[in-house]
C-alpha cells in the first residue's frame, strides 16, 4: 500500500521546527490582529483571505475572531468554567467527574486522587495529562509539566481573542475508559445558529497507526471530504448509541451562537461532553475537495 500522502502548509515548510514557529509567532505579538490574520492565512494557503466579504469557511472564522466578541465565549473556551455553562443548560448529567481544581501546581495532592486521572490546564488544547496509572508517574513530572504550561506567556498565537482573559486554573477529572476496541472515538459537532450541519469522527488517537479524521452528515452518513493534515479514516462506523440523543445534547449548547464546535464522547451510550471551541483549526483548515470549504462557509451565516 502507498503511504497516505499529508498535506504541509506553506509555513511548515519555511520554519519546519514548532518551537521555533512558536517564537517568531510571539515575537510579531504586537501586530494588529487583522494584519496578522492575513499574514498567517496567507503562510497557511498561500492565498489572501477576503475578509470584508468571506465565502470560505476558513475566512469567514477570521470574521468571527476579528468581529464577533461575546463574553460568554470566554467561559466557555474556559475547560473549568464551561462545566458550570453545561449544568446551565440543564445537561450535567454529561459531565465527567471532577476531583479537584487548583490554582497551582504545586497544590496538587496527589496522594488523594484516584490511581486513574486527568489534569488539565484549562486554558488551551493539547494541554492535557492522562496518567492511566499513579505509579507510571512522579508527582514532580506532573508539577513540572503543569506548572510549565501556567507558566508560558500568553502569546495571541492565531488571534483568538477568547483565550485572553481565561484564569489560569488546573482541572483533575475523571479518566474515561477506552471503548472495546482500545479506542476513545471523539465526536466534534459544527453548529450554526444552534443547529448542528456536520461532524468529524477522530478514531485511533491512542493507537499505534495514529489519529485518523471522517467527516459525517448528521444522519451519521459518511461523506467522500477529508480534513487536509490528518491521516483519512476510510472505514465507515456504525452510529452511535443514543445518536439522536447526542444531537439533542448539541443543539442545547449551540443554541445562542453563529457558529461553535460542540465535542462529545459516546462511550457505549454514555454521553460525556469533551469541550465548545469556536474557532476550529484557528480557521486555517483545508479541506479534500476544496470545495467543502465554500459549503460549509453557506452554512455559517455571519451575524
Amino acid at each position: 500500500m502507498v503511504p497516505e500522502k499529508i498535506y504541509v502548509p506553506i509555513y511548515k515548510k519555511i520554519l519546519r521546527s514548532k518551537s521555533l514557529r512558536l517564537k517568531v509567532l510571539s515575537i510579531l505579538d504586537f501586530f494588529p490582529d487583522k494584519i496578522m490574520i492575513k499574514i498567517q492565512y496567507f503562510m497557511y494557503f498561500g492565498r489572501v483571505a477576503d475578509i470584508k466579504q468571506p465565502k470560505r469557511f476558513s475566512e469567514k472564522l477570521q470574521w468571527y475572531k476579528l468581529n464577533y466578541r461575546d463574553p460568554l465565549m470566554t467561559k466557555c473556551v474556559d475547560k473549568v468554567c464551561v462545566r458550570d455553562f453545561v449544568r446551565e443548560r440543564g445537561l450535567s448529567d454529561i459531565l465527567t467527574t471532577e476531583y479537584a481544581v487548583y490554582h497551582s501546581a504545586e497544590d496538587i495532592e496527589f496522594e488523594a486522587l484516584p490511581e486513574k486521572f486527568v489534569a488539565k490546564y484549562n486554558n488551551g488544547a493539547q494541554r492535557n495529562l492522562i496518567v492511566r496509572s499513579k505509579k507510571d508517574i512522579h508527582k514532580a513530572d506532573l508539577v513540572n509539566k503543569l506548572t510549565s504550561w501556567m507558566s508560558a506567556p500568553l502569546s495571541k498565537l492565531g488571534r483568538e481573542w477568547s483565550y485572553y482573559d481565561v484564569v489560569g486554573k488546573i482541572l483533575v477529572e475523571e479518566y474515561l475508559e477506552p471503548e472495546e476496541d482500545g479506542d476513545l472515538t471523539d465526536y466534534k459537532f459544527f453548529c450554526f445558529n444552534g443547529e448542528p450541519m456536520f461532524l468529524y469522527v477522530l478514531k485511533d488517537r491512542f493507537l499505534n497507526d495514529g489519529l485518523k479524521l471522517g467527516v459525517y452528515d448528521t444522519q451519521f452518513n459518511k461523506l467522500d471530504v477529508y480534513r487536509a493534515g490528518i491521516k483519512k479514516l476510510h472505514q465507515g462506523l456504525a452510529k452511535p448509541k443514543d445518536f439522536e440523543r447526542m444531537l439533542d445534547v448539541v443543539r442545547k449548547l449551540a443554541v445562542g451562537f453563529p457558529h461553535v464546535r460542540v465535542d462529545l464522547y459516546n462511550i457505549d451510550g454514555r454521553i460525556v461532553f469533551g469541550e465548545l471551541t469556536f474557532y476550529d483549526g484557528s480557521g486555517y483548515i483545508s479541506y479534500e475537495p476544496d470545495e467543502f470549504d465554500f459549503k460549509v462557509g453557506s452554512m455559517f451565516k455571519l451575524p
